[in-house]
């Protein structure tokens, strides 16, 4: 029972919370706040049925069909419909940051993961006997260029962050940033 007392105290504490934030935002804050906040209810409903949906086509496999480890197909499509669910999840993620945070966009890192991860279902579902080579080397050219592009901006945020906490350093001790004068002798 106490639990659930100290349950429902997080769930307010947390629509209070939401509420007190919404109060000290500009009205066109407040709107993409709203938006997000109904961009989140969309992607877990999809996700929610999606995941329905993937239970459903595992328990018809196992119940119905029988599972043939033989047949790559089968677990193509099932091994594409959980990676669906992956992107649906990482996406949400992804907009929850962004409300938690306070920020005005999605970062680019967030949204080249989230691209990979798509090229990776794809690379799942490949049939490589009705797949050209054209069309896998492009492919592999796109992972290739994603995989340059998340590693570039993870840099670059790290060298951002690092770069915060030097200065935040400086501010806390500012005599830190200077070097003792050596005497000429």
């Amino acid at each position: 029972m106490e639990d659930l007392s100290l349950k429902r105290s997080w769930q307010s504490r947390d629509w209070s919370r939401l509420i007190k934030l919404f109060r000290g935002l500009t009205f066109y804050e407040r709107f993409e706040q709203a938006i997000i906040l109904t961009l989140i209810a969309l992607i877990m409903l999809v996700t929610a049925i999606a995941t329905i949906h993937l239970i459903g086509a595992v328990w018809h496999l196992v119940v119905d069909v029988g599972i043939d480890p033989i047949n790559q197909t089968i677990f193509q499509a099932i091994f594409g419909a959980i990676f669906t669910v992956i992107i649906a999840l990482e996406f949400k993620h992804s907009l929850l940051v962004v409300l938690a945070q306070h920020e005005n966009v999605i970062r680019v890192r967030t949204i080249v993961l989230i691209a990979l991860l798509a090229i990776a279902r794809k690379f799942i579902l490949l049939d490589l006997h009705d797949v050209t080579a054209m069309e896998l080397f492009a492919l592999s050219a796109a992972v290739l260029a994603l995989g340059v592009v998340y590693w570039l901006v993870r840099e670059q945020d790290a060298r951002v962050a690092r770069d915060a906490r030097e200065q935040a350093h400086l501010e806390d001790n500012p005599a830190a940033g200077c070097e003792p004068e050596r005497s000429s002798s």
